[in-house]
């Protein structure tokens, strides 16, 4: 393709990629992926594992379009199917990309973080993001660390950032563009994310449930939205969605007494909704006792796990 088969009105040559985000658990990925994009697409909870889906967001600044892809965080243990799944997830997105941002948190690199460097495809720019800079507090700190770090791995660019300072975000955007290909954009230029309504529906509740259980609740609890609909030319949505968790005690945490807990997650679930959505929600949440379905196939691909 020629610069001519891809250029905006000014005859610019366009620019588009796919951008991988992998690290291991809470370091910080879907907060990043929020800042790039400029909007909440993908749901943070201190507990590992909140992100169990393959997330894509875009941004298009000037004649480049960044998709970001926020991945799960590599599962070093605990063998089991969704663990599997979601590190068949990461794996299949390497492939796929241009740029892999491999996070970490600025000074600190561990066993973990190892392990996930050790998976990192060959042949394509990584990126290393040193995350949460601010809680650094004497910079000059930080040079022996990034000096370690670049006789660790021949990284592509080291990038030092705080995910939520945003004249960080916008230096990441500058660092990264020239190395997307240049082709046409692959997504409108307004385009947020690929993943629908419906989806974001029950990836907000799932947040709120994990944000309001704390440590309380195992991380093998997921929600299924049971019954969509669309009224009054879409301005108005009703939305059941089920709470799926392995054992009876589990339900009694998430109902909570007088059921006040489940109360208080669908609240803050659907005022979030109605942000996002510019609607009116009616949300009805229920409560159910699978069984193993963490370490049932089936139940995996029935609830949407790729």
């Amino acid at each position: 393709m020629t610069p001519d088969d891809a250029s905006d009105d000014d005859g610019v040559a366009q620019r588009c990629g796919l951008i991988a985000i992998v690290g291991r658990p809470n370091v910080g990925k879907s907060t990043l992926m929020n800042a790039l994009v400029g909007q909440k697409i993908s749901i943070t909870s201190k507990k590992a594992q909140t992100t169990r889906h393959r997330i894509t967001g875009m941004r298009t600044v000037e004649e480049a379009q960044f998709v970001f892809v926020d991945t799960p965080g590599f599962q070093m243990k605990h063998a089991n199917p969704l663990n599997r799944t979601l590190n068949r997830t990461v794996q299949s997105t390497l492939s796929d990309v241009d740029v892999v941002l491999f996070l970490v948190e600025a000074g600190r690199f561990g066993s973990d973080d190892e392990k996930v460097l050790s998976l990192m495809p060959e042949g394509k720019p990584l990126v290393l993001i040193a995350n949460k800079l601010d809680e650094i507090h004497r910079r000059s700190d930080l040079l022996p660390w990034l000096q370690k770090m670049q006789a660790r791995h021949p990284f592509t660019e080291f990038v030092p950032m705080s995910a939520q300072k945003k004249s960080d975000v916008d230096r990441l955007f500058g660092i990264l563009k020239p190395y997307l290909p240049e082709q046409d954009w692959f997504y409108e230029e307004d385009t947020l994310t690929d993943r629908s309504e419906k989806f974001m529906a029950s990836e907000i509740i799932r947040e709120k449930l994990f944000r309001l259980t704390g440590d309380e609740l195992p991380y093998t609890s997921t929600v299924v939205i049971d019954k969509w609909e669309e009224e009054e030319g879409g301005t108005r949505r009703r939305i059941s969605a089920s709470i799926v968790v392995e054992r009876d005690a589990h339900k009694g945490m998430i109902i909570g007494g007088g059921g006040e807990r489940l109360k208080r997650i669908g609240s803050e679930a659907r005022q979030e909704m109605e942000k996002l959505m510019e609607a009116r929600i009616f949300l009805e949440l229920w409560v159910k006792v699978r069984s193993g379905w963490a370490d049932s196939e089936e139940h995996l691909r029935s609830y949407g796990y790729e």
